[in-house]
């Protein structure tokens, strides 16, 4: 569920921003240096330190004092680093050592003192001959935390007169491109993404000090339309919550920093990443900032985690003077930014730009809010108003047994209503003709026993008819507690040999058999295989559901189970909801059906499309938001006659991997006035 209706930023919303212009990629040489900052940044960050001003000053003190002359580094021919640095033979060295590199560098350009340049040299060339690779769980990661500090040194260095000898440069680059490049050029989407966002900073930073255009705009394109958990609307959500939200916010800083820190790089060179969107880092930063500063009152899929609230990275300074420049008002950044700003050194020095022409304001002056269209306002089980419960109705107390409440209740047109608990099913429950099962919102949860697996709920007869099920959540995971890691059993649940574990499946034994279903305020989440599946049905209702995190490639294998499945079936209305984040499947898959509507739903983050249409006709797909599918936004299919007589119109479909709307074979179809950009293809 989600907590509050709706999540805005106040904003100065410059709106030509709004919506991004196809993907952009570099194509221009090189601007040296050109990482961090160009040669006016260093240049204005110079001389704000020597004239004294603050907030310079004292980050070029403090960087100082965290600087050491004394630093001698210990270069590694094997890195080894298992998960949250257990086990590490060499990253402690490698991380400080990257550290100390661009301190060293950085004080070098601001002060001119050959010692600093001295030091960092000595750092860079006592590695380059060295190392050879990194192994174990992080390797991936100490790349791409590391190898952007080691890059903006080099940079540094090779562009300001410092006395770096042009072999020990070489050797430096055979180093990227031999040790650093092959480690972390395939991503790691699998992991949080935190992961890739590191990688897409270092990348940047590769493509840069090498004039490699290939390797740049292979990070560029990964920010635009990452896999998995990659990429700016994989990892930031519409209502500006983090894939990492329920982990912890050490995780979050890190992952909104890196993406940050990309944007920075990009920036550096002439393209926008800001921007991408909708302002969608904005929007991520600022959610994050609300919740750090001590304000609760932030919207959340999934149970908000609390973990290392307190403490904070030091990566706001880039991304808040640049919306700030662009004359968008991030409040709640601006507070934590102050806040940390003490403590910042290298993100401060680096982060703060030469003053750029001022952005024009929109002619009213007014705060506009920063915003996706559409966005699902609620969506997922969340607690009934006990007012409205009906006189014939029967009360299930934790622990007791559904079906006979069920059953007692057949053909009565009664309410089934179930106390707060998990209630653990031996069996799938069978839903009778005539009855509403209604729970206590998320607090009441099905959780079918893993020693059963299969379907959690069946219809109890073909002609199922007149049910109702709302207000509760259906489990599909093997354990309901909290995970502190939204990857711990995802990894696991995505394999073949995962058990088959799937939500809601009425199934009828001819087209439109079952009559009147109605699915209200409903999470179904973690399934394996299809988290609701109808076939055979007239006149179904699905509205402010969420259905996420289902389909895997469990056996018979990937591309088969989806978030919703619903086919043979017509008079349906689809509303409202979430269908995000399908393992191996669509959000929505829609077949040989009739009179569909399917409008103002979030369909997004799905391996395969938003939504997924064939073999049907009279199909209405309006106002929905398909971002982030890593094949379309909305696919329109044929096996032999396609989709017919259909509207396409009113929908924003971006950041697809593929199509933004994909038509296959199709007659008479009307398709207009969506909005795509930033797809595959377009």
């Amino acid at each position: 569920m989600l907590r509050k209706i709706l999540f805005t930023v106040p904003l100065l919303f410059i709106l030509t921003l709004g919506f991004a212009q196809p993907t952009v990629y570099h194509t221009k040489p090189f601007v040296h240096p050109g990482m961090d900052q160009a040669k006016r940044d260093l240049e204005f960050m110079k001389q704000k330190v020597l004239a004294g001003e603050q907030p310079w000053k004292a980050a070029f003190e403090k960087l100082k004092e965290n600087t050491p002359a004394s630093f001698i580094p210990e270069p590694r021919a094997h890195i080894s680093v298992g998960a949250f640095g257990a086990n590490s033979s060499g990253g402690k060295e490698f991380s400080s050592s990257a550290q100390q590199s661009y301190n060293n560098a950085l004080l070098w350009y601001i002060t001119g003192k050959k010692d600093y340049a001295g030091k960092a040299i000595e750092i860079l060339n006592a590695w380059s001959p060295v190392l050879w690779d990194f192994d174990d769980n992080n390797a991936k990661l100490n790349v791409g935390m590391s190898g952007s500090l080691f890059l903006n040194a080099a940079e540094l260095l090779r562009y300001s007169n410092a006395g770096w000898q042009e072999k020990d440069m070489q050797q430096f680059k055979r180093m990227v491109l031999t040790v650093f490049y092959p480690t972390i050029k395939d991503f790691f989407s699998e992991a949080n993404g935190n992961w890739d966002g590191t990688m897409m900073n270092t990348l940047l930073c590769i493509g840069v000090f090498t004039d490699d255009h290939q390797i740049f705009n292979s990070a560029i394109e990964r920010y635009y339309r990452g896999p998995g958990n990659s990429g700016i609307t994989k990892y930031i959500y519409p209502n500006g919550q983090i894939q990492e939200t329920t982990r912890d916010w050490d995780h979050v800083q890190m992952g909104i920093g890196y993406l940050g820190k990309t944007a920075q790089v990009a920036w550096t060179q002439g393209l926008d990443l800001y921007s991408v969107a909708g302002n969608r880092l904005a929007l991520g930063f600022e959610y994050s900032s609300k919740y750090l500063s001590g304000n609760d009152d932030i919207p959340v899929y999934g149970k908000l985690s609390a973990r290392e609230r307190g403490k904070l990275r030091d990566m706001y300074e880039n991304v808040y003077d640049h919306y700030r420049t662009a004359g968008i008002g991030m409040p709640y950044t601006a507070m934590v930014t102050k806040k940390q700003r003490p403590n910042s050194t290298v993100e401060l020095l680096t982060g703060l730009r030469a003053p750029a022409p001022p952005v024009s304001k929109t002619s009213a002056g007014t705060a506009l809010p920063l915003r996706i269209f559409p966005i699902v306002s609620i969506a997922g089980a969340q607690k009934p108003d006990p007012s409205k419960f009906p006189a014939k109705r029967v009360m299930v107390a934790f622990a007791d047994s559904i079906q006979p409440a069920l059953d007692a209740m057949a053909g009565k047109g009664g309410w089934v209503i179930l106390d707060k608990g998990i209630f653990l099913l031996k069996a799938a429950l069978r839903i009778p003709s005539g009855v509403t099962l209604c729970g206590q919102g998320r607090e009441t949860v099905l959780f079918l026993s893993p020693a059963v697996n299969g379907k959690t709920i069946v219809n109890a007869e073909a002609g199922m008819h007149d049910v109702t099920i709302r207000d509760l959540l259906l489990e599909g995971a093997v354990s309901t507690a909290d995970e502190t890691d939204p990857n711990a059993s995802r990894r696991t649940r995505s394999y073949m040999s995962a058990p088959g574990r799937e939500g809601i499946a009425f199934a009828g034994e001819k087209a439109e058999q079952m009559t009147n279903i109605r699915l209200e305020n409903l999470t179904v989440q973690n399934f394996t295989k299809n988290g609701v599946a109808i076939r055979g049905a007239w006149q179904v209702i699905i509205s402010q559901c969420d259905f996420s995190d289902n389909g895997s490639s469990v056996v018979p294998g990937a591309g088969f189970h989806h978030n919703l499945l619903l086919t043979r079936s017509a008079g349906c209305t689809v509303s409202d909801s979430r269908f995000d984040s399908s393992p191996w499947g669509n959000g929505i898959e829609l077949s040989f059906s009739r009179d569909v509507k399917i409008t103002g739903n979030e369909l997004a983050r799905n391996k395969l499309s938003g939504i997924r249409c064939t073999e049907s006709t009279g199909v209405l797909i309006s106002g929905n938001l398909a971002e982030g599918n890593d094949v379309n936004g909305i696919s329109l299919e044929s096996l032999m006659e396609g989709t017919t007589r259909s509207e396409i119109s009113g929908n924003l479909s971006w950041h697809n991997g593929q199509y933004g709307i994909f038509q296959g074979k199709t007659a008479g179809n009307t398709v207009n006035n969506n909005r795509t950009a930033d797809n595959g293809k377009n």
